[in-house]
């Protein structure tokens, strides 16, 4: 399978996943609302889809992939099995006594990332319930990460790219019969959450059999190979996913601001920054880690350069509008998907200013995800994660300045200035990367050919002015039912898909593309 056909796959699922993520976000919007309870369950979700992020699909699977396709090439079966038992065996064994204290310390994790609820008990109280509740959830998404690892490291990344759709379709089932069932309704969204991740790995088991992979816990941390992947994560942990770490530092500065929903608000914009970025983002950065591992343990450079060129080619010409296209159409694209029943148009107005912004850095969170794995196939581990600290400690630094900064200028929507905050430190981060991968040689050319980068910035703005046109001349959205919101923006976005395509196709950048 070739990379473009695996990106396609990948792309295809992570568009289902997208699409039913939205119908799920569009009926948590239509029956919570924003509210003191939104905020509550978006901070106890939050912080195991953090550890999820940093633990299962982030730290693990960059330390696993790169040692296993290392032991395909260059070992025989019986000793890959014993390898992928011994890691299975020992993760196990970490994510329980991980959960066991996670759970004890519940009331101190909230405490640690949402310190603004303390000033009310039962706020506090029903949010550290909530996420005792959603815990769990990090022991078996971890396991579907680890089942993913074996299939996408064997070339299978159908059922990988598809668990997710599970996810949504149970959080969908769990909020439309349970939510009257519980002193809070949004409670049933968090029990869904647990009940979404068994349901994932049973969905990741059958294939495994099928590949002849059943692993067996065998705890085994003195094996060689185990203690070369959890040496590989444990820098990792920063590396891989400073966005998700920012995020939750904006989460915490959240809870004390005054207008109530900010983090409901970051939480919806986050969303929507979600889609393209795991449509084409993530999908191309789970396709090149085991292409570049093999290749690097092959010392085949040509195909390395040629694989990073592709990857960041593809990328670009994905994020640069879609970054765009969300950034004109922000208020229009929130109203049609949340505004309806307790979400109001207030709500999508305030959703739409983060949103905006995190449009912004869009294109560098989609590059950082195609420059990592070039330091992971490597086992490079400690140079991405000295960036990463750094691009923290300037997200910190940022949020208080901007938030500052807007709140001195008496703007009302402090949460967009942690937007802000989280858009600059992303761009430093693909800034210092990219530097050091050229300083290494491990970038021998530019990633992006400039007739290339010429044309797409041209198709780009030509497609922004278009779709100016066309929200100016469709002003009226509020009044609209559901079904002509839907209808005009599908037609706008049509519009402004073919008028990029065709300019990409006048221009002949498919010559100059990698």
């Amino acid at each position: 399978m070739n990379l473009f056909k695996s990106t396609a796959v990948v792309s295809f699922f992570t568009l289902l996943s997208r699409l039913a993520g939205f119908v799920r976000d569009a009926i948590s919007a239509f029956f919570f609302g924003v509210s003191v309870w939104t905020d509550a369950l978006a901070v106890a979700f939050r912080i195991p889809n953090f550890m999820r992020r940093i633990f299962a699909e982030g730290s693990f699977s960059l330390a696993f992939i790169p040692v296993l396709n290392e032991i395909k090439a260059q070992r025989d079966e019986v000793y890959l099995k014993q390898f992928v038992n011994h890691v299975f065996g020992s993760l196990l064994a970490v994510l329980l006594v991980v959960l066991a204290v996670l759970e004890l310390l519940a009331p101190g994790v909230i405490l640690a990332f949402a310190p603004g609820y303390l000033d009310n008990q039962v706020l506090f109280d029903e949010t550290v319930n909530m996420l005792r509740i959603t815990l769990p959830y990090l022991l078996f998404i971890s396991l579907v990460a680890f089942c993913s690892g074996i299939l996408n490291s064997f070339g299978k990344f159908a059922v990988p790219a598809a668990t997710p759709i599970l996810l949504n379709l149970v959080l969908i089932f769990s909020m439309v019969y349970f939510r009257n069932h519980f002193n809070l309704e949004v409670k049933s969204f968090a029990v869904g959450v647990l009940i979404a991740g068994i349901v994932q790995l049973l969905f990741q088991i059958p294939s495994l059999i099928n590949l002849g992979i059943i692993p067996k816990p065998v705890i085994k941390f003195h094996d060689p190979e185990v203690k070369k992947v959890m040496t590989l994560m444990l820098p990792t942990l920063f590396g891989s996913s400073v966005a998700q770490v920012n995020l939750l530092i904006d989460t915490m500065i959240a809870t004390f601001l005054p207008l109530v929903g900010s983090v409901t608000f970051l939480y919806y914009s986050d969303r929507l920054l979600e889609f393209p970025l795991g449509l084409f983002g993530i999908a191309i950065s789970t396709v090149i880690l085991p292409k570049l591992s093999h290749t690097f343990a092959l010392n085949n450079q040509i195909e390395y350069q040629q694989t990073m060129r592709w990857a960041m080619s593809l990328a670009m010409f994905v994020a640069l509008p879609s970054a765009v296209g969300l950034l004109i159409l922000a208020e229009p694209v929130i109203l049609t998907l949340f505004g309806y029943g307790e979400f109001t148009a207030e709500n999508a107005r305030y959703t739409s200013y983060s949103l905006m912004v995190f449009m912004l850095g869009l294109p560098a969170f989609v590059a950082n995800k195609v420059l990592l794995p070039a330091f992971y196939s490597r086992k490079d581990t400690k140079t991405p994660v000295k960036i990463a600290l750094k691009a923290m400690l300037v997200n910190v630094v940022f949020n208080f300045l901007f938030v500052g900064v807007l709140y001195y200028f008496k703007v009302i929507s402090l949460h967009a200035g942690l937007a802000m905050a989280g858009v600059g430190s992303a761009w430093l981060q693909c800034f210092w990367l990219y530097r050091k991968l050229k300083e290494h040689k491990v970038i021998t050319q530019t990633l992006l050919d400039r007739k290339y980068l010429i044309k797409l910035m041209a198709s780009v703005v030509f497609m922004g002015l278009v779709l100016v046109f066309l929200l100016f001349y469709f002003s009226s959205w509020i009044d609209l039912r559901w079904y002509h919101r839907f209808l005009k923006l599908i037609l706008i976005i049509s519009v402004g898909v073919v008028t990029y395509l065709f300019s990409m196709w006048a221009l002949k950048a498919k010559k100059d593309f990698a």
